[in-house]
């Protein structure tokens, strides 16, 4: 019998770690969070008008800069100053990983970049997110999610058939970027310890966007005569029923990827005999009477709240879950009640939901995220740990 783990309260598995943080919005940010969640010592660097994501609402602060920005310091650095540089330099001198998302050839002009940085510090790794990769035809092309979402695809297969291409409603592409990011620097951290040098660790997001759209492109290779690049709720392939239901108070999402689940959705739905009829045997043959299938689930679905077809899908094993509205997923029951979701008070905005670690190490407990620090609040503290001392105004 194996014995469970004994969770090390306080502990994470990258305690120990030094992360310079340079990130940008999100991307850069994102990668920072992962870190942070993971126990490293997140410093974050900002320019003395900070972040630019701070302020890119009107009504004062932006909320999401307190969520990308829990479990790091921030100091502020002006890099066209030389001290500052200077201070930089030092701060780099002895770090694990650094993360920036800065257009191309930045760091560079500021005397930054990795071939100098590696110079100074052999261990580190240095990891850098950028739109498109450096030997892309667009590698100087402005770039942040919406024009990536345009150029890969990933708007024209969102929305529905018979209107426009349609922008996904989240930021996907900076955060799949900076999975992605992160994941790399760890691959590369692991090599360093049996190699002892760093490396540099570069991460498009035109790349990491082209990977998601592994239905899509299966549909266009499957029928490219008949293939349909936008179904909205719909799937690309032929799997039916797959789309989102009205009921009483709202709507869901129901799913059935094999045979299996449509024959429990009929249980489910109270209607046995229609799992065996011939007509909706296969997937092939739902999809080609998905308009009909989709009036007999209908016809399910408006009788019952939510909650009530949630519950009956999760007793037959069907995939589905209620569309939830963001008023709803900002303070998500469960998610509080898992200590996922922590509310941090900010003092302009007020009472703002801070999600936790995504991370559930066996040997090492969850702990509430730290605040995210003000501009610069951490600079003194960070600067005078070394042999550096920085200007006074």
């Amino acid at each position: 019998m194996t014995t469970p783990d004994k969770a090390v309260e306080g502990s994470q598995p990258l305690n120990g770690l030094k992360v310079i943080d340079m990130g940008q919005v999100y991307l850069g940010p994102y990668v920072g969070l992962l870190f942070g969640f993971s126990g490293a010592e997140v410093i974050k660097v900002e320019p003395p008008s900070g972040d630019s994501i701070r302020f890119a609402t009107s009504a004062g602060e932006n909320p999401g800069a307190m969520l990308l920005n829990t479990n790091k310091k921030s100091i502020v650095l002006d890099l066209n100053d030389e001290v500052d540089r200077d201070a930089f330099r030092e701060l780099v001198s002895d770090a694990d990983v650094l993360v920036e998302n800065f257009r191309p050839g930045t760091m560079e002009k500021l005397g930054l970049g990795y071939d100098t940085l590696k110079e100074l510090n052999p261990r580190l790794v240095y990891g850098s997110g950028k739109g498109y990769a450096a030997d892309s035809i667009y590698a100087d092309a402005p770039a942040m999610d919406f024009p990536i979402q345009a150029l890969t695809g990933l708007i024209a297969v969102t929305g529905f058939a018979d209107g426009p291409p349609v922008k996904s409603g989240a930021a996907i592409t900076d955060f799949l970027t900076g999975v992605h990011l992160y994941a790399g620097i760890l691959a590369a951290l692991l090599e360093r310890e049996k190699t002892g040098t760093g490396q540099k660790v570069d991460v498009a997001m035109q790349d990491v966007a082209h990977h998601s759209l592994a239905s899509n492109i299966s549909g266009y290779l499957i029928s490219p005569d008949n293939f349909a690049e936008r179904t909205g709720n719909q799937h690309a392939l032929e799997i039916a029923p797959y789309d989102v239901f009205p009921t009483k108070d709202g709507t869901v999402a129901i799913m059935c990827l094999v045979d299996k689940h449509w024959v429990a959705l009929s249980k489910a739905m109270g209607m046995p005999e229609l799992g065996t009829d011939p007509r909706f045997e296969k997937n092939i043959d739902r999809a080609a009477k998905e308009d009909e299938l989709d009036e007999l689930v209908k016809s399910w679905t408006t009788k019952h709240t939510r909650e009530e077809i949630f519950q009956a899908l999760n007793d037959f094993n069907v995939p589905g879950a209620p569309v939830r509205h963001i008023a709803e997923v900002a303070r998500d029951k469960d998610m509080i009640a898992r200590g996922m979701l922590f509310e941090h008070t900010h003092p302009q905005i007020g009472p703002v939901p801070v999600p936790g670690s995504p991370f559930h190490f066996s040997r090492h407990a969850q702990t509430p995220p730290r605040p995210a620090p003000s501009t610069g609040q951490d600079t003194d503290e960070v600067l005078g740990r070394g042999t550096f001392s920085k200007k006074q105004d």
